[in-house]
């Protein structure tokens, strides 16, 4: 596994690139030979015919006026003879070592393409990059579309600016380093893309190389996937002005996200928190981020990092290892939550964090009581499905909530029950009507089931106050006990409902839908 190289102001003097001709293999009618790259710890393989060869001699000598003699001859009886092509892999070797050695500085354009550095090597990457922004930039700027840039292009781009060297070594104005920067100045859409595995033909986890984000001023959305949360930098550069986030594929924590310095000290608090006891650092907040997409990572905790997002109104924290709901009292804002596919098997208390919540994705996790969800009065979206809810008495703690009008329970050992729709819907009482069980809208028919329902429900009721005359004496007693409580005139405030809130986050698709 290539190792990325010294990511800060101590380095070492770049190591000279080398180039072995590895073998060859029969394509159709005419041999292709494979070469091996080497660059530090870095290797590729590109592999070219002997025509190749031809022409990139052919523009050396017209462009460089090497020696023109310097290629082996091309012969055309036997071309394809074992022997022949053994002595030509060895002199094709010679040959583009010599070519290397040649131009130790800058690697001819012609050349750098042959052996894809424009692929693989730092300079090369920032070449290419540079050129095609030179080209397209203002373009891209002006549609406002989002710019895909890969982890390796945005390391090198950190090496080339900490290496302190001319913008422009290659004395080409297309290529020089102050194209990208002037981009990323500007660009307000930017989404970093990682492999898995090893990058192309390289040997380059390109999921594990660091880079630094601080080059960007004014982004708005970010999207990264497939790299090493410990491994990137800057981003915290962008807290004035990012309002969307997606990290996938790449953080073990929050803290990572969100205040990576917080392993320099052992005490910190957010900006504007009126301080406690002994505080080593004071962190800025998050103040423009409103969405906040954390799914598909290896997040075991919500911690106290959340108190740096307060304005945070989506957050998605799917397809994690989360044991418990912790911290999310510090979230005013936060009205659409997705908790689904982790490890949750407790809702206690969950209304003391979730005030203000409209939309509540648990689907996939361990749950088989529902009786933290009782008082959250404005839930308008429940996703239950695939959780362990065996009892339809669990269904009685969302019953009374006023506000809800999209539940799902597909896949729980409850939804194997006889009539299980009408026996749901009869949970809601009077606005069994107003609610769509597992996206399907109530019908007619299960409306009047439901009545029949609620109607022996009553009457066992009744029949159970008959048959236990000590228990309703008691009642009756504390009833006459009770002291009379004239109503107000105005009926009691309930939350309104909306029929143009946001559908609720689904399990399969996160904040931003990029998948």
């Amino acid at each position: 596994m290539a190792t990325a190289r010294t990511f800060g102001p101590e380095r070492e003097a770049e190591p000279a690139k080398e180039a072995r001709v590895l073998g060859s293999e029969l394509v159709d009618t005419y041999t292709v030979y494979i070469i091996q790259v080497t660059d530090g710890s870095h290797e590729w393989t590109v592999k070219h015919r002997y025509s190749d060869f031809h022409d990139l001699h052919e523009k050396l000598v017209a462009e460089r006026k090497i020696d023109k003699n310097l290629l082996p001859p091309k012969k055309i009886i036997g071309k394809n003879s074992r022997s022949l092509v053994e002595k030509r892999e060895k002199d094709l070797e010679v040959y583009l070592q010599k070519l290397l050695a040649a131009f130790p500085g800058v690697t001819p354009r012609v050349l750098a393409h042959f052996l894809h550095f424009h692929f693989y090597e730092i300079n090369g990457i920032t070449a290419a990059l540079a050129e095609e922004l030179f080209e397209k930039g203002e373009q891209l700027l002006g549609a406002g579309e989002v710019f895909a840039i890969g982890p390796l292009q945005l390391y090198a781009v950190t090496e080339q600016l900490q290496q302190g060297k001319p913008t422009c070594a290659s004395g080409d104005a297309k290529t020089d380093l102050g194209h990208i920067l002037d981009f990323t100045c500007r660009l307000k859409y930017l989404k970093v893309s990682g492999t898995e595995g090893p990058f192309g033909t390289s040997n380059i986890q390109e999921q594990l190389l660091p880079f630094d984000l601080s080059i960007f001023k004014s982004l708005h959305q970010v999207e990264i996937s497939h790299c090493d949360a410990k491994h990137i930098r800057g981003l915290v550069a962008s807290k004035p002005t990012l309002a969307t986030l997606s990290v996938r594929f790449s953080a073990t924590s929050m803290k990572e996200v969100l205040v990576p310095e917080a392993s320099e000290f052992d005490e910190w608090e957010p900006e504007g928190t009126a301080l406690e006891g002994p505080v080593t650092a004071v962190i800025p907040t998050w103040q423009a981020l409103t969405t906040l997409d954390l799914s598909h990572n290896s997040i075991s905790e919500i911690d106290e990092s959340v108190k740096l997002i307060p304005k945070i109104e989506f957050l998605d924290l799917s397809h994690n290892g989360l044991l418990v709901v912790d911290n999310l009292q510090h979230l005013y804002n936060l009205v659409h939550l997705d908790l689904s596919y982790n490890k949750l098997s407790s809702l206690e208390g969950l209304h003391t964090k979730l005030g203000n919540i409209k939309t509540l994705n648990l689907a996939g996790n361990l749950l088989e009581s529902l009786s933290g969800l009782h008082k959250l009065y404005s839930l308008v979206n429940l996703d239950l499905r695939d959780n362990r809810i065996e009892q339809m008495e669990e269904v009685r703690s969302i019953g009374s909530l006023p506000c809800l009008e999209h539940v799902s329970l597909l896949n729980n050992p409850l939804s194997i029950i006889p009539d299980y729709r009408t026996k749901v819907l009869a949970q809601f009482g009077e606005r069994a009507s107003e609610v769509c069980l597992d996206d399907t809208v109530t019908t007619e028919k299960e409306l009047d089931t439901v009545e029949v329902l609620k109607a022996i429900q009553k009457a066992k009721e009744v029949k159970s106050k008959l048959s236990n005359p000590e228990k309703r004496g008691g009642e009756d007693s504390r009833l006459s006990a009770a002291p009379c409580v004239r109503p107000s005139s105005s009926p009691p405030t309930v939350a309104p409902t909306s029929a143009s809130l946001p559908q609720p986050i689904l399990s399969n698709q996160g904040i931003l839908g990029d998948e």
